[in-house]
């Protein structure tokens, strides 16, 4: 079996670097956030690529369209989630204004990607 194709779009492989990036960075928060903010901003992070990857699988772009949009809105929570840990002192400030230029280069990504989608409707 080949590849799927969605494995070669940047935006896809962005997602799945912060993916990354954000469970280093809860591997260090307190047991008392495991269920916490700690879970839900794991969840929230892993629903970006993989709703990029389900929108490339639907056959449609207005089907691709809906879940580019489902995956920014998942980036939109991580953003405010980790503006809350940075708020709580999970994450230091430093750390805080790396994650979040990363996020805003993946979200300038996704809606580049949208809009083209929406082109071509």
């Amino acid at each position: 079996m080949s590849e799927p194709r969605f494995k070669k779009l940047r935006v896809w492989q962005e997602g799945m670097n912060l993916v990354k990036e954000i469970y280093e960075i809860t591997k260090n928060f307190p047991e008392s956030e495991k269920y916490g903010l700690s879970s839900q901003l794991q969840r929230a992070v892993v629903s970006i690529p993989s709703n990029i990857a389900e929108g490339s699988g639907r056959g449609t772009k207005k089907d691709f369209s809906h879940f580019m949009n489902q995956a920014r809105g998942s980036l939109y929570e991580v953003i405010t989630q980790l503006e809350i840990c940075s708020e709580i002192g999970l994450i230091n400030k430093e750390k805080l204004d790396v994650l979040e230029e990363k996020c805003e280069s993946l979200s300038r990504q996704l809606n580049s990607f949208i809009v083209s989608l929406k082109r071509k409707i």
